[in-house]
C-alpha cells in the first residue's frame, strides 16, 4: 500500500469508522424494536432470539474467513462487497413480510457485516504503519463502538415510535452508499504479502458446530428432546472433526496450536463470557421494560442509557490502564461491576425498584466498558507477530459467538420459565435463572482475568509463541488428502 498523506489516513479511518458504526448500530437498535416485531410479526420468544442469532451466528461463522479471504484477493475489493451486501441486506430487512424472511434477510445482512470489520480492521492497521498513530486510530475505532451503544437504543425508540420497526433498517442505506462510494474513491488496495490458504472443510465445522447447537439451544424449550438431539449431536460431532482435522493442516482455520498460551485462551473463554452476558443482558432488557413495564421503544430506550453511557465513557479508560497497566486491572473491573449486576437482579430482584434498577444498569455498563480493550491484548500478548492478526480475529469470532449463545440461553431459560403466562404476569421470577447465569459469566471474567494475566501465563505465551515459531520453520505435515 502507498504511503497516504495524513489527511487521507484520516480519511480512510473515518471510512471504516462508517462501516462499523452501521454494523454495531444495527444490534443495538434491533433489540429496543423487539415488541414491536413480536406484536407486528406475531412472533415468539425463539422467533425473537433468531432475529438476533440468525445475524450473529452467521457473522460469527464467517469472520475468518472473509478476513483471509481479504488478505488474498484484496482488502478494498472485500470491504467494497461487504457494503453492498450489507446494504442490499437492510433493504430487505425492511421489506420482510414475515419473520421468517426477516431471519433469512438478516442473514444475507450477516454475510456482508462479516466482510466489513474485520477488513475494516485490516485496512487501518495497513494504512497507520506509525505505533503511535495506529493505536490513536483503533482508539477512535473503539470508541464508535461506545458510541454506536449509547445511540442505538434512543435512535432505535425514536424511529420505532415515530415511523414503525421497520424504518430501523433505513438508516443503513444511506451510510452504506456513502461510504461505498467512499471507499471506491479514496481506500487504495491492499493484500497480505502471503495470504493464508482456505480451509473449506474447517468452514463448513465451524458451520455446522455453531449453527446446530444454537438451534438446539433456542428450541428445547419448544420441542421434544427427540427433535434437538440430534442437533446436539451434530454439534458434538462437529467440534470432535473440528479437534481430529485442524491440526493436520498446515495452515488451518483455527490454529489449535494458539491454546497452549494460557491469555490467549483466557481471552477466548473471557470474549465468550462477556459478550454473552451482553447479548442476555439487552434481551431480557428491553423484553422487561417495553412488555412488563409497558414503556415505549423511545422511553425503554432512554432507560438504557444508564448502560451506555458508562460503556461509551470507560472503553477508552479501559485502552489507557490496558497500555500502562497491563490487561488485569480492566478485566477485574469489568468482571466484579458484571457479577454484581446479575447479583443484584437474582438475589434482591433489581427490576422491582427504579433505584435498584438503575444501580443494576450502571455497573452493568461499567463492565462491559472495561472488558472489551483487554480482550484483543491478552489474546495476541506474546503471539509471534505475523500470528497476532489471527489471534485478533479468532478473538472477534469469540465475541459474536458469546453474543449468539446468551441471547440464545437466556431466551431458552425465560421461555421455559414464562411458558403460556404472559411475561407481565412470570417474567421477574421466570428470568431469575437468567440473571444468574450472568453473574456466572462476570465470574468467569473476573477469575480467569487474574489467572491468565498472571508471570505463569505470559510464560505460557511465550512458550507457545516459541513452538509456533519452530514448528512453523520445520517442514510441515501436507495437507490433508493433498
Amino acid at each position: 500500500m502507498p504511503e497516504l498523506s495524513h489527511g487521507r489516513r484520516m480519511l480512510v479511518l473515518a471510512i471504516c469508522c462508517m462501516s462499523l458504526l452501521i454494523v454495531s448500530l444495527d444490534n443495538t437498535v434491533l433489540n429496543v424494536a423487539l415488541p414491536s416485531l413480536q406484536r407486528e410479526l406475531d412472533a415468539s420468544t425463539s422467533g425473537l432470539q433468531w432475529t438476533i442469532d440468525a445475524y450473529t451466528l452467521v457473522l460469527a461463522s464467517l469472520l475468518m474467513l472473509a478476513g483471509s479471504t481479504a488478505d488474498r484477493i484484496g482488502r478494498r475489493r472485500v470491504f467494497m462487497s461487504g457494503l453492498v451486501i450489507f446494504t442490499l441486506g437492510s433493504l430487505l430487512c425492511s421489506l420482510a413480510p414475515d419473520l421468517n424472511w426477516l431471519v433469512v434477510f438478516r442473514m444475507v445482512q450477516a454475510v456482508g457485516g462479516s466482510m466489513l470489520n474485520p477488513v475494516a480492521m485490516s485496512i487501518i492497521t495497513n494504512t497507520f504503519t506509525d505505533p503511535r498513530e495506529r493505536a490513536r486510530a483503533i482508539g477512535v475505532w473503539g470508541a464508535v463502538v461506545g458510541l454506536s451503544m449509547a445511540a442505538g437504543p434512543l435512535v432505535g425508540g425514536l424511529l420505532v415510535d415515530s415511523v414503525g420497526w421497520r424504518s430501523i433498517f433505513w438508516i443503513n442505506l444511506p451510510v452504506g452508499a456513502a461510504a461505498l462510494l467512499l471507499t471506491w474513491r479514496f481506500v487504495p488496495e491492499s493484500r497480505a504479502p502471503r495470504a493464508r490458504r482456505p480451509d473449506p472443510v474447517g468452514q463448513v465445522l465451524v458451520i455446522a458446530l455453531f449453527g446446530s447447537l444454537t438451534y438446539a439451544i433456542i428450541e428445547a424449550p419448544h420441542g421434544s428432546w427427540g427433535s434437538t438431539a440430534p442437533f446436539a449431536a451434530l454439534a458434538l460431532t462437529a467440534f470432535l472433526a473440528l479437534l481430529h482435522y485442524e491440526p493436520r493442516l498446515a495452515e488451518p482455520l483455527i490454529d489449535l496450536r494458539f491454546f497452549r498460551s494460557a491469555p490467549f485462551s483466557g481471552a477466548t473463554v473471557i470474549a465468550v463470557s462477556a459478550f454473552a452476558a451482553l447479548g442476555g443482558f439487552l434481551f431480557l432488557s428491553t423484553l422487561y421494560l417495553q412488555n412488563v413495564r409497558g414503556l415505549s421503544a423511545l422511553e425503554a430506550g432512554l432507560w438504557m442509557l444508564p448502560m451506555a453511557v458508562p460503556t461509551f465513557l470507560c472503553a477508552p479508560l479501559s485502552g489507557r490502564l490496558v497500555g500502562s497497566r497491563g490487561p488485569r486491572l480492566p478485566l477485574v473491573i469489568a468482571g466484579g461491576a458484571m457479577t454484581v449486576s446479575g447479583l443484584l437482579f437474582a438475589l434482591f430482584e433489581a427490576e422491582t425498584s427504579n433505584a435498584s434498577l438503575f444501580a443494576g444498569y450502571v455497573l452493568f455498563g461499567l463492565g462491559i466498558g472495561f472488558v472489551n480493550a483487554p480482550i484483543t491484548n491478552t489474546a495476541v500478548s506474546g503471539m509471534p507477530q505475523d500470528q497476532a492478526g489471527v489471534a485478533s480475529a479468532v478473538a472477534s469470532t469469540s465475541r459474536q459467538l458469546g453474543q449468539t449463545l446468551g441471547v440464545a440461553v437466556l431466551g431458552a431459560v425465560l421461555a421455559a420459565g414464562v411458558g403460556s403466562s404472559s411475561y407481565a404476569e412470570r417474567f421477574v421470577t421466570a428470568s431469575r435463572p437468567g440473571w444468574w447465569i450472568l453473574a456466572a459469566c462476570g465470574a468467569v471474567v473476573l477469575t480467569l482475568g487474574v489467572v491468565t494475566t498472571g508471570r505463569w501465563a505470559r510464560a505460557t505465551a511465550e512458550g507457545a509463541a516459541r513452538r509456533l515459531q519452530g514448528e512453523d520453520q520445520r517442514p510441515r505435515r501436507t495437507e490433508v488428502g493433498a
